[in-house]
């Protein structure tokens, strides 16, 4: 299977570049620390080789020992794996779910670092998540300026217009998760050209389409809403770099066009997946912006930065995006985060990862319904943007997964294909 591959190939891979990273930082480290430093990373690249080793040699998986918030958590999560194993001896690396065991690599990770200060505070994918948004910049700069010029008019615009930016920015958020760094395990996957040029040649590659059904519902919020109520949008991010712009632009455009009063970003609250927005990458993205030597793009990074600070966009990160949990047990493993998702009158979940998490990560019938996939979770109408880089896909029409099967074997996993997935919820 995919997952198989993952294991074998793609996950040791990444860990060598993050064993590599350290090493690369070392004189840093002896800069800012001194021995103590030095001494931090030895022991943190010790505790990652013995980890591949693991991973590579099938190893059982153990329970964690640090003294981290969300130990305890895990620790009972690999307890029931155990129970499901049936007294089939211990849930190792090959013989898990490939969800629970990608999840506990980037735990692991994490600890290296958590637990070998001063240099606790590390983020080993920074780089990387860096390097992909300068790579982007001719991209990221395209976009910017469309939506720059967007805005001059946007209050002359009829809703029929109104419809067709939105629906624009939508595929440009959709397909701004194809720049997924844990994906190409590390390899450049930059957004080299304006993505705006593309958006007619992609519309077929999109399976499932329920961009109309977004807009009604904003706009049926829009003209229910009642004096002193908001229309809140929460977007639940995945990449960082010319993803998280393609978001930040389509979060602009929503407030702009009064489709939504307040927009909720949920990011992860350690460094995850390569190239996962954290609060770090979030608000280092708005100030590269905001300090470009380019008209737009400065102009859209200082927007934000004023949205940020006005509290009509908010950045929110919880323990429970990094745990290996599917979302459906979420109102009892994460009852606040469930409660604060119920404001919501829109979730948009971005990408590959969350919707593994939706559905549950199971090889389902192509034409199982969503609404029945997502396994009784909703907290509020919810919509999946996600192109396709695993082998789990629900809603498409009797026939569809076949007929693109028999074309293209690996089009549930090359990012070619994408779905704008919408479920009203109760």
């Amino acid at each position: 299977s995919f997952a198989y591959f993952t294991i074998k190939d793609r996950l040791p891979q990444i860990l060598t570049r993050v064993i590599d990273t350290l090493h690369r930082h070392k004189n840093e480290f002896f800069e800012e620390h001194g021995e103590k430093g030095v001494e931090a990373e030895k022991r943190a690249i010790s505790f990652l080789s013995k980890l591949r080793n693991e991973l590579q040699t099938d190893k059982p998986v153990t329970p964690l020992e640090d003294e981290l918030p969300d130990a305890a958590l895990w620790n009972q999560y690999l307890d029931y794996q155990r129970n499901l194993s049936n007294g089939n001896g211990e849930p190792s690396w090959f013989q898990s779910p490939w969800l629970f065991v990608e999840c506990y690599m980037y735990r692991r990770i994490h600890a290296a670092l958590a637990q070998n200060p001063p240099i606790d505070n590390f983020d080993v994918f920074k780089e990387g998540k860096a390097q992909n948004f300068f790579e982007s910049q001719e991209a990221v700069i395209a976009l910017c300026t469309y939506f720059q010029e967007l805005l001059k008019n946007i209050k002359d615009l009829d809703e029929k217009q109104l419809q067709e930016e939105l629906f624009k920015l939508l595929q440009v958020s959709l397909w701004g998760n194809k720049c997924d760094l844990s994906f190409s395990a590390g390899e450049d996957s930059s957004q080299k050209s304006s993505p705006l040029q593309s958006l007619e040649n992609l519309v077929p590659y999109i399976l499932v389409n329920d961009m109309e059904k977004l807009w009604s519902l904003l706009v049926n919020a829009k003209k229910n809403r009642t004096e002193g109520s908001n229309v809140r949008v929460d977007i639940i991010l995945d990449n960082a770099g010319f993803e998280l712009v393609s978001d930040l632009v389509l979060a602009d455009f929503l407030l702009s066009s009064k489709l939504a009063d307040e927009v909720y970003f949920h990011g992860k609250s350690i460094p995850w997946y390569v190239s996962d927005t954290t609060k770090h990458d979030f608000n280092w993205t708005v100030k590269q912006l905001q300090s470009a030597n380019h008209m737009w793009m400065s102009r859209c990074g200082i927007n934000w930065e004023g949205n940020l600070k006005k509290g009509v966009w908010v950045f929110c990160d919880h323990m429970f995006w990094t745990l290996p949990h599917d979302f459906s047990s979420m109102s009892g493993v994460a009852p606040d985060l469930y409660a604060e998702l119920q404001m919501s009158n829109l979730l948009l979940f971005k990408g590959d990862l969350n919707y593994r998490k939706l559905t549950g990560d199971r090889k389902w019938e192509y034409t199982v319904p969503f609404h029945q996939a997502l396994n009784k979770f909703h907290p509020a109408p919810l919509c999946s943007l996600r192109t396709l880089k695993s082998d789990t896909q629900v809603g498409l029409k009797p026939g569809q997964g076949e007929q693109i099967q028999a074309s293209e074997p690996e089009w549930m996993v090359n990012g070619k294909y994408g779905i704008v997935q919408f479920d009203a919820g109760l």
